[in-house]
Formats: structure tokens, C-alpha cells, sequence
């Protein structure tokens, strides 16, 4: 029997993933990127970012976008001798995405205590699926949080300036409105 022999994983294609987030944080969609590299050639053969704001798409997760990329690219829905790099930790469907797939690697950067179905909420590759996938968790896991915290930061404070402009605008229409009042009762 062959020995198995774990992925190293690479920087650049990580920093690839990154790049992705980035352009979907300027698209002002959560900031998730994802590439597939085949392994024996080191040949990205898929990439995606989240669009779902974007598309009105639950399913337009980076991790899907890249698996339909890579498909389409290699002509069938078999991705073997592939790795999958994605700045946060999958959610339940994007993992059964990757079972159907049969991709080889996951390699992930941030935790999702929220819904990570790698190892945070729950490990959806333990469960006796036919496919296993070898799993390298928290790999330049600050570079991709924060990612993440600049992102939901910013989007906070135009929320919070929202509400301050908001309320400016309704206080300046009541005194609008006081000043304009001609009651009957004010004749009196």
C-alpha cells in the first residue's frame, strides 16, 4: 500500500484567496475567497469569491463558485489531485460541495464559530460520507480574520453614521414641522 503523503501548504495560494476577498469586499459582499489548485501541476484551476448580495444567492459561496469553475474547467465534476485554499472555514453546504467534489485538501484560514462545519459547529467530514478530505485548519489564519473584522468594522461604523445622519435628518424635520405649525389653537 502507498504511503500518503500530507499537503504542504503554499503561502501563494492562500494569498490568491485573499486577493478574492478583497475584491468581495469591494463588491461590499462578505469577504470570502477560494482557489482550487491541482495539485501535480500547481495550475489554479477554479477561484471564486462570495456573491450573494451580488447574485440574490444563498448558494453563491467562494467555495461553490470555485468547485463550478474547476468542473467546468477539467470538463467534469470529479475534481481529484485538487486542493481547495479558502479564507474562512466552510459551512455545512459549501462541505458537501466539497464531498461531492472529492476534493483531496481543505485548507482553511479562519475559524467560523458560527457555522464552520469543518471543526467549529460542527466536522462534517467525521460523519461516514465516502469521501474524506485531508483538512489543514488556521492556515494564515490572522491575515484572513482580519480580513473579515476590517470588514464588518467598517460596515458597523456606515451603519452607526447611518443612524447619526438618520436621526439629524429627523430632528431637523421636526423642527420643521414646529416652526410651520399654524394651529388654530395657537390663535387662542
Amino acid at each position: 500500500m502507498a504511503e500518503e503523503i500530507r499537503l504542504q501548504p503554499e503561502r501563494k495560494y492562500m494569498e490568491r484567496a485573499l486577493e478574492l476577498a478583497q475584491h468581495a469586499a469591494a463588491l461590499g459582499e462578505v469577504p470570502v475567497g477560494a482557489v482550487i489548485v491541482h495539485k501535480p501541476t500547481g495550475v489554479i484551476i477554479g477561484e471564486g469569491w462570495n456573491l450573494r448580495e451580488t447574485e440574490k444567492s444563498p448558494l453563491a459561496h467562494a467555495e461553490l463558485m470555485a468547485i463550478e469553475a474547476a468542473s467546468k474547467r477539467l470538463g467534469g465534476w470529479r475534481i481529484v489531485d485538487s486542493a481547495l485554499y479558502v479564507t474562512l472555514e466552510p459551512c455545512p453546504m459549501c462541505c458537501g460541495g466539497i464531498l461531492h467534489a472529492r476534493l483531496d485538501d481543505v485548507i482553511f484560514g479562519a475559524y467560523d464559530e458560527k457555522s464552520g462545519s469543518v471543526c467549529s459547529v460542527q466536522r462534517m467530514f467525521a460523519f461516514p460520507y465516502n469521501h474524506h478530505p485531508q483538512i489543514t485548519g488556521g492556515f494564515m489564519e490572522e491575515e484572513c480574520a482580519g480580513v473579515l473584522k476590517d470588514f464588518f468594522r467598517e460596515l458597523r461604523q456606515k451603519k452607526k453614521e447611518s443612524q447619526k445622519r438618520w436621526r439629524r435628518e429627523m430632528s431637523r424635520a421636526q423642527e420643521r414641522v414646529l416652526a410651520e405649525d399654524t394651529s388654530p389653537l395657537d390663535a387662542v
